[in-house]
C-alpha cells in the first residue's frame, strides 16, 4: 500500500539497506528490535548517533551487527533530513520518481529487479549522500512503500491499489 509518512519511509529505507545480501524474513523477524534500537526510526535522533551509540548497536544481538550498515543508517538519516529541508518532506521528494502515483506492472509480466525509475532514484539518492541505495534496493523500497504495484492482477491488493491510484 502507498506510504506517505516520512518516518515510515525512513524505516523502510533503513530496513532495505539492512536487508542487502540477506533474506527479508531475517529482517522482518528483527523489525521490532530495529525500531527499539533505532529510536523508532526517528531520523533526527539517528542522525545524531555518536560512537557510544554505534558501539551499543554493534553489540545489539537483535539487529544485524554490520558496522557499514549501521554507519549507513546514520549517514542516511542525515541525508534524509537534508532532503526533508529541501523538499518539505521526504514523501514529496521520493514520490516524484513515479509522478505521485504507483506504477503498475503489466499483468503476467515478470517482476523486475530494477527499473528506469529505481535507477534514477538510486542515482539521485547517492548524489545526495545516501548509502546502501543501489537500484535493486531502491526497487525493493519502491515495492515496499507502494510506489510500484507488483501484486498479481488477481490479488485483492492489486485491484485495491489500482482503484486508489485512479482517483
Amino acid at each position: 500500500m502507498p506510504v506517505h509518512d516520512d518516518r515510515k519511509l525512513f524505516e523502510f529505507l533503513i530496513l532495505e539497506g539492512a536487508q542487502a545480501g540477506l533474506n527479508w524474513e531475517t529482517i522482518l523477524r528483527k523489525r521490532e528490535n530495529y525500531r527499539r534500537a533505532f529510536d523508532n526510526f526517528d531520523p533526527a535522533k539517528v542522525a545524531n548517533y555518536d560512537r557510544r551509540k554505534i558501539t551499543k548497536l554493534l553489540n545489539d544481538e537483535g539487529i544485524i551487527r554490520n558496522r557499514l550498515k549501521i554507519a549507513s543508517a546514520i549517514q542516511n538519516a542525515r541525508a534524509f533530513l537534508a532532503v526533508q529541508k529541501e523538499f518539505g518532506s521526504f514523501d514529496a521528494y521520493v514520490w516524484e520518481f513515479v509522478k505521485g502515483k504507483p506504477l503498475r506492472r503489466k499483468p503476467g509480466s515478470p517482476v523486475p529487479a530494477t527499473t528506469a525509475e529505481s535507477d534514477a532514484l538510486s542515482r539521485d539518492l547517492k548524489h545526495r549522500g545516501f548509502n546502501f541505495v543501489g537500484s535493486t534496493i531502491c526497487y525493493a523500497f519502491m515495492q515496499a512503500v507502494g510506489m510500484v504495484n507488483d501484486h498479481a492482477a488477481n490479488c485483492f491488493r492489486y485491484l485495491e491499489i489500482a482503484a486508489k491510484s485512479a482517483r
